[in-house]
């Protein structure tokens, strides 16, 4: 009987010593995995946990140097090395109890893309036995061999605390593979290869329907009024939800008996995919410190009823992020929001300010892209190509490119009109189909605008109208759906603006 219980002890010792070996392995986050990009001739982070105080011999083999780190009291480490110049494939081993290998790493560039579905949106994608993707995705499919550009997704989570991890692989991009990348980060990393033979790094980080607050730091919106509101909003519709909802159900009860009544309103249940802070915890926050080149950006759709609000909000997450990043002059380049039914031009507005504030920052005009019907114009190639441009002028030394169409810079009352001036007027000011400039209005001090004539002298648009003899303000494209022909002589349309600060339809509007 002794003999029996002492043969159980030693095998249920053994199974501990065992299980402690297995809680003790190195483990890496999702984002350290085989075929992954790390940043070409930098400092870049590497981390993952242990046993506590266990260390920690990280070797890599385009240098063959070791680094040793020890876990902390959590069990996490974390340590940088030094990249060499794009190349590889490489391997980079973490040695402790036990060994763990990361194969096929390359060394290039890495970008991060984010926002709501025009980022997210798939190159094709199934949807009930039928694609549907961008503009020739079949044959945009079988062209997608370039195993040096690789993505890793992000899986759609949210969190009331910043998590450590999330699930995702790296994956290289083939026929077969490319399907699931973000359309607009593919076209982006396929022009940038192309003109650099870099590998590029995507890290797909998107979620459709999202607005920005739901991108930022807890911390950062609690510390603003214009924020807090978000926050506060957000909590109070959390904590009274159940009580609301019971009372709904007692009197919905109550209106079956006698439906000649009027039906009672459903609570508004909180929806944590768009709350505050949430998709940074689950989806942002696992992600620091990787070390990245630059962001990729396109949201607002969401935030577009709150636009002034997003004249903040946005420029408050570019901080954020650059902050967590410890990259200060970190790129961060956008899409002007589309024309649609539901877009108002004041978001348009909001990141064309935003360039203009926040330094190292980069707008792709899309204006000739909307679809006034569809908020997920399919034209994904254009979109790329044209964030593209800031990266490769900016980042990679293609000077000979122009970034951007005309983007308003100032004006000048003369008389009975008014001078616009731009920059990006590289190589001249046309329209585009040749006709006369269309979508200019112009206005006196009563504010109200009415449709001017507008010509192109030099480097200027001179804009006036026989019914405002003494003009004060200008606008261009300033509606939903535009359909401006204004441009620069590298086909890059110019951006909707106005000269005036006259109120706005979303001055004041800073909640859900």
């Amino acid at each position: 009987m002794i003999r029996r219980y002492s043969a159980k002890l030693l095998l249920t010792s053994l199974l501990l010593i065992v299980a402690s070996a297995i809680n003790a392995s190195i483990k890496l986050p999702a984002i350290i995995s085989n075929q992954m990009v790390l940043q070409q001739k930098s400092k870049v982070a590497l981390w993952g946990w242990s046993d506590a105080g266990e260390k920690v011999t990280i070797t890599t083999s385009w240098n063959n140097k070791s680094t040793i780190v020890s876990a902390d009291n959590s069990g996490k480490w974390i340590t940088y090395v030094t990249t060499a110049a794009a190349g590889g494939p490489y391997t980079i081993s973490f040695k402790g109890t036990n060994e763990v290998k990361v194969e096929d790493v390359l060394l290039g560039e890495v970008w991060l893309a984010s926002g709501q579905s025009n980022m997210e949106f798939f190159v094709a994608k199934t949807r009930n036995g039928s694609y549907t993707g961008v503009l020739n995705y079949e044959q945009e499919m079988k062209e997608a061999n370039f195993p040096l550009i690789r993505q890793i997704d992000v899986a759609n989570k949210n969190a009331d605390e910043p998590q450590q991890n999330f699930k995702g692989d790296w994956k290289v991009c083939s026929p077969e593979t490319v399907d699931t990348f973000s359309a607009v980060a593919y076209y982006f990393a396929r022009e940038v290869h192309r003109a650099t033979g870099f590998p590029i790094g995507i890290i797909n980080s998107t979620w459709g329907g999202t607005t920005a607050e739901s991108w930022t730091k807890k911390e950062v919106l609690e510390s603003d009024p214009d924020f807090k509101v978000l926050v506060d909003r957000y909590n109070e519709q959390v904590q009274s939800y159940p009580k609301e909802n019971d009372n709904y159900k007692l009197a919905l009860d109550t209106w079956k008996q006698d439906t000649t009544k009027p039906k009672p309103a459903a609570p508004i249940k909180p929806n944590p995919d768009k709350s505050p802070y949430r998709l940074y915890n689950a989806m942002i926050a696992p992600l620091v410190p990787y070390t990245l080149k630059g962001v990729l950006w396109y949201q607002g759709e969401n935030n577009a009823s709150r636009a002034y609000q997003y004249r903040k909000l946005f420029p408050a997450l570019i901080k954020n992020w650059r902050s967590d990043f410890r990259n200060q002059n970190l790129p961060f380049y956008f899409v002007q929001i589309s024309p649609h039914r539901s877009q108002n031009p004041e978001i348009r507005e909001a990141q064309l300010l935003t360039y203009r504030t926040v330094a190292h920052t980069g707008m792709a005009v899309t204006t000739d892209n909307g679809d006034s019907l569809d908020i997920h114009p399919r034209n994904k190639k254009l979109v790329g190509e044209r964030l593209s441009l800031w990266a490769l002028h900016n980042q990679y030394g293609k000077k000979n490119l122009i970034m951007s169409g005309p983007l308003y810079k100032s004006m000048k009352v003369e008389a009975t009109k008014i001078k616009i001036q731009f920059d990006f007027v590289d190589g001249g000011l046309v329209t585009k189909d040749g006709n006369e400039l269309t979508e200019f209005t112009i206005a006196g001090d009563d504010e109200k605008f009415v449709a001017a004539k507008a010509a192109i002298i030099g480097d200027e648009v001179v804009v006036w109208s026989d019914a405002v003899v003494k003009p004060v303000a200008v606008r261009f494209a300033w509606r939903n759906i535009p359909k401006p022909n204004f441009y620069n002589k590298a086909e890059l349309p110019a951006s909707p603006f106005r000269t005036d600060s006259w109120k706005g339809v979303t001055e004041g509007k800073n909640q859900l």
